[in-house]
């Protein structure tokens, strides 16, 4: 009988959330990091800028469970300058951001001033003090369009610096080095 795989991966910047490139530019791809069996899939994407919990299967149900709005999914987000309550606030009951050339109320989620986590940093230095102020978001949300969290970031006026995936589910990034590839037996 045949046995589904599953793998969580702390996918660090400058990955594509994929195995193969469509496109002729020279970029980093998940294949890289591990030998994942055939058919294996990624669950959602991160895009090239985006770091942290990227979970795969070779299982089409699982993939389609977890990227359904049943299941959180929270980022950790370095915002330019020292977003205010009134930007989380606009950021819990929704914003309305461009999707697919047209205009998008994202859902209400849930968001809320978090001290520097203090992730390694990563391969590209975003900026330093001398660019003034940044703080940090966490948002909490069961959609996923394409750049929906930096869009809204955006939208209240705190564009993002860097954007970590901390947790899909109950599955969490903590413990997991950058690169680092892990099989589990499920993702439910």
């Amino acid at each position: 009988m045949f046995k589904h795989q599953h793998f969580i991966i702390h996918k660090p910047y400058g990955f594509i959330s994929q195995f193969v490139n469509p496109g002729k530019r020279k970029k980093k791809l998940l294949g890289e990091l591990y030998n994942f069996p055939e058919n294996t899939m990624a669950i959602g994407r991160l895009d090239v800028a985006s770091e942290g919990l990227l979970l795969l299967t070779t299982d089409g149900k699982v993939s389609h469970f977890i990227r359904s709005k049943k299941v959180e999914k929270e980022y950790y987000v370095q915002v330019d300058g020292i977003i205010t309550q009134e930007a989380v606030n606009k950021l819990k009951e929704g914003v309305e951001i461009g999707f697919e050339g047209k205009k998008y109320l994202t859902n209400p989620g849930k968001a809320t001033l978090i001290k520097d986590p203090k992730f390694p940093l990563k391969s590209q230095k975003i900026r330093d003090e001398r660019h003034g102020p940044t703080s940090w978001v966490s948002i909490i949300i069961k959609e996923g369009k394409f750049r929906q969290v930096r869009k809204m970031t955006a939208a209240v006026g705190f564009p993002t610096l860097r954007l970590v995936r901390v947790r899909v589910g109950s599955i969490l990034l903590e413990g997991l080095n950058n690169g680092e590839v892990k099989e589990v037996d499920s993702l439910l």
